[in-house]
């Protein structure tokens, strides 16, 4: 399987440095071209290929980089045959539609080997305003198309001109993910797997959620009589996750309620379908349920910093039910006040706040039942 992933961006974007990075960090082992497509721009050297359009410029760390002139597609089909890459990095002209590649690129895929991985646009946070004002046509055309959005320089500016900068950009993309995270703070490993969807939070805790409530109906297969309810075999008060050790089997801890022992008194009304594990067990029987079919989520990115003590305050707040609804998980990682990143991971009546390595942006989620995100949002902005 052969990915193409396109980066797109102004001249003086940073389109190079980034991909150099990625080839320094994230790709040293991989069969990788990478390819420099100016549509027929004058100014290719030597060397050139003609009757391929392709002109070979350096190989070397098992990367091949070459310009493609002339006809796109039959080029792009020649390197691919001749090389077989595992992963074909495409920078356009700085000027160029990234509708437009990710256009020809499509018309050349006619195979299940291949496949457009992904459409990157590197922006300069401190001319962004200045880019849209005087080349709208082609900025707004990469931000649009643009699955990730990342912005270069974020350590040289102010905080009220980034968050311009990012206003603006959701004016023309409202789903992108924004790295706004200093590069030279992070690996090119995470901006990798942020590129390629792999870094979503609110999917991760899903799945997590997910696999707990999996493990959680194979105990109570193996452990459970047909339709004996809860178990019911609660000694000393026992509660009724059967090991809820830190919240990883039952998910709900119900510390936060008055009935500790499986009293299914938790307020979060999941509705008669739902597979929480603090039901009645017999109905797992009954088909299994997802667990975003169960719950929803809220989240949000921020490249706002904070200090543990007010990540600390925002989880005991998260406690109140009634103020937030019934928050089950919330998990995050944003900028420390004082240099650093703060991670923290909660579920009702226990927490953990501790640093961590910088991430490509700011970003929490919380998973629960009836949230009310308005209030949520109100509290994470602190």
């Amino acid at each position: 399987m052969t990915k193409i992933d396109i980066v797109s961006g102004f001249l003086g974007a940073g389109k190079t440095t980034l991909i150099k990075k990625l080839l320094a960090e994230a790709l040293g082992d991989t069969k990788v071209v990478l390819i420099e497509n100016e549509f027929g721009e004058i100014g290719i050297d030597g060397g050139f290929l003609k009757e391929a359009g392709i002109e070979i410029k350096e190989m070397n760390s098992g990367c091949i980089c070459c310009s493609l002139v002339g006809d796109f597609g039959a080029s792009l089909k020649e390197v691919m045959k001749t090389y077989a890459p595992e992963r074909i990095l495409i920078e356009p002209s700085g000027v160029g539609k990234l509708s437009d590649v990710m256009k020809a690129v499509q018309d050349v895929i006619d195979t299940k080997e291949v496949v457009l991985n992904s459409a990157v646009a590197v922006v300069d946070a401190a001319k962004c305003k200045m880019y849209i004002k005087n080349f709208g046509e082609f900025f707004i055309n990469q931000i649009a198309h643009a699955g990730t959005i990342i912005l270069s320089r974020t350590g040289n500016i102010s905080e009220d001109k980034l968050n311009r900068c990012i206003e603006l950009i959701r004016e023309h993309n409202g789903q992108a993910t924004i790295i706004t995270t200093p590069w030279e703070e992070l690996d090119g490993k995470d901006i990798l797997l942020t590129i390629e969807g792999a870094k979503d939070l609110e999917a991760e805790m899903m799945a997590e959620l997910e696999a707990r409530r999996n493990r959680e109906e194979e105990h109570e297969h193996h452990h459970h009589h047909h339709g004996e309810g809860c178990g019911h075999e609660h000694h000393h008060g026992e509660e009724c996750g059967h090991e809820h050790h830190h919240g990883e089997e039952c998910d709900h801890e119900h510390h936060h309620h008055h009935e500790e022992e499986c009293a299914h008194e938790h307020h979060h009304d999941h509705g008669p379908d739902c597979t929480c594990g603090c039901h009645d067990h017999d109905h797992h029987h009954e088909g299994h349920h997802h667990a975003d079919e169960i719950f929803t989520s809220w989240g949000m990115e921020t490249h706002l910093a904070y200090s543990k003590e007010d990540i600390e305050h925002i989880l005991e707040a998260l406690e109140d039910e009634k103020e937030y609804g019934f928050v089950l998980r919330a998990k995050g990682m944003v900028p420390g006040t004082e240099g650093g990143w703060v991670y923290f991971d909660y579920v009702p009546g226990e927490s953990n706040v501790r640093g961590g390595k910088p991430d490509v942006t700011g970003k929490f989620c919380v998973i629960g039942s009836k949230l009310r995100e308005d209030k949520l949002k109100s509290l994470f902005e602190k």
